[in-house]
């Protein structure tokens, strides 16, 4: 990608790095295959997620969250709000215009436009997509399923990328039988839509273009300002589980609250939500479990200096289970090749695995696996964005590995269903790396 282009995913990513598709049903594309836009065609282009392989069907809502006792630490003076999602199995699968748009319009219209956060990182062609047209697999706003507490998980997307960017991977999970919650950290996310109209948009292009930048502050005002978010909507969740649902006059669907079983709580994140995932586990005992999606565990040194600062996480191990999933974005790779994670891998005690999935890049584990080949064939992203993006990995397997390894995991630690993908290197996934 060029230039500005991944102008928060890149740069963050390289300051660290200094210091040490799916197609459509019954085809699929040839890695990097693109196909040159018509001249003079408008049309925007499509594209849709992966089915989600589980028994169950899908419901989701949203809800908003304000935290009464905490500023916006990028918008001083200001509450600290926040939007999540709720994933689940219900008993009402969606079909067609039932199923939940992917991004609400206000934020599918500034996500594709021309400077945004999502489009300077993913490279494809301002305005050449159909955003609102994605939709999910979900139904909103349906009933949980009965049958008891379900383990809940909460994702949290990279540095600059919406709650939304990890839409099949949830979808996914909730289909198999967990309650997932996404959460949107506002003003860090390329943009984040209330339910009163407000655009929250992204503040990371702007700070990064100020004379003297301390970047290592920066990425560490980031990851602290999204571990108390995600500390908060545990609080939330515990005051959601015991009031039925109810929660500033927002009701949740029927039997949602109650089957959230919050003994049972894991989390994954893709890059600065996957080091989200793991700092949240060091800092907050009620996360059993923890993936993380190729998010980096090394700074650059305080106020600029030669070196690097590792987190507390890092520094300290974790005792409980956590699987690091790297890609061969060059910046990345296994656990020896990064100061951050050999650190945590040396400290832990803890069950820990580690896979690296082969001919991928750092948007291998997110929708952009899935959505960006297919806009790559109608002329919406150029062949080199797209590998930049997501590497020569076949589309399918790598939503097929992600899927599987996440849900092992957590079946794994949040239900005591071992399926024994993770003792080792696997048939099944011959394009994944194992070291344990």
């Amino acid at each position: 990608m060029n230039g500005r282009g991944r102008a928060v995913a890149a740069v963050l990513l390289a300051a660290t790095a200094v210091l040490g598709v799916v197609a459509a049903p019954g085809a699929v594309a040839a890695p990097g295959a693109v196909a040159e836009p018509e001249r003079g065609t408008e049309r925007q282009a499509s594209a849709w997620l992966p089915q989600p392989t589980g028994p169950y069907p899908v419901g989701t809502t949203s809800l908003q969250l304000t935290d009464d006792r905490r500023d916006d630490p990028w918008k001083p003076g200001q509450h600290r709000k926040l939007m999540i999602s709720f994933w689940y199995p219900t008993t009402r699968p969606a079909t067609g215009d039932d199923r939940t748009p992917y991004m609400l319009p206000p934020a599918a219209d500034h996500f594709g436009s021309a400077g945004s956060v999502g489009q300077s990182e993913h490279g494809f062609e301002p305005g050449r997509t159909d955003w609102k047209g994605i939709r999910t697999h979900a139904r909103a706003d349906a009933p949980a399923v009965p049958g008891g507490r379900r383990p809940v998980v909460l994702y949290s997307a990279g540095f600059g990328d919406p709650r939304t960017w990890g839409t099949g991977l949830v979808e996914d999970l909730a289909s198999r039988g967990y309650t997932v919650v996404t959460v949107d950290h506002t003003y860090d996310a390329s943009e984040v839509a209330f339910p009163d109209g407000d655009l929250a948009t992204s503040v990371l292009p702007a700070l990064m273009e100020q004379p003297g930048l301390d970047m290592g502050a920066l990425l560490r005002k980031v990851l602290q300002t999204r571990v108390d978010d995600t500390r908060f909507v545990l609080d939330q969740l515990a005051g959601l589980h015991h009031d039925d649902g109810r929660h500033h006059d927002q009701q949740l669907p029927a039997g949602l609250a109650a089957s959230l079983d919050l003994d049972r709580i894991g989390m994954v994140g893709h890059s600065g939500g996957g080091s989200t995932a793991l700092q949240t586990m060091h800092d907050d005992p009620r996360l059993k479990a923890g993936v993380n999606l190729d998010g980096q565990l090394h700074f650059p040194g305080p106020d600029g200096r030669t070196g690097v600062f590792l987190p507390s996480v890092a520094e300290d191990g974790l005792t409980r289970p956590f699987l690091l999933m790297g890609t061969q974005d060059p910046d990345s790779g296994s656990y020896h090749r990064q100061p951050g994670w050999d650190a945590l891998w040396q400290h832990s005690t803890g069950w820990h695995a580690d896979v690296t999935l082969t001919g991928s890049r750092h948007g291998s584990y997110t929708d952009a696996q899935s959505l960006l080949p297919q806009l790559a064939r109608q002329g919406a992203i150029s062949g080199a964005n797209l590998t930049a993006d997501v590497g020569d990995v076949r589309p399918d397997r790598a939503v097929l590995a992600t899927r599987s390894y996440v849900a092992s995991f957590f079946d794994r630690w949040l239900r005591g269903h071992d399926d024994h993908l993770l003792d080792g290197p696997s048939p099944r996934f011959p394009e994944m790396i194992y070291e344990r």
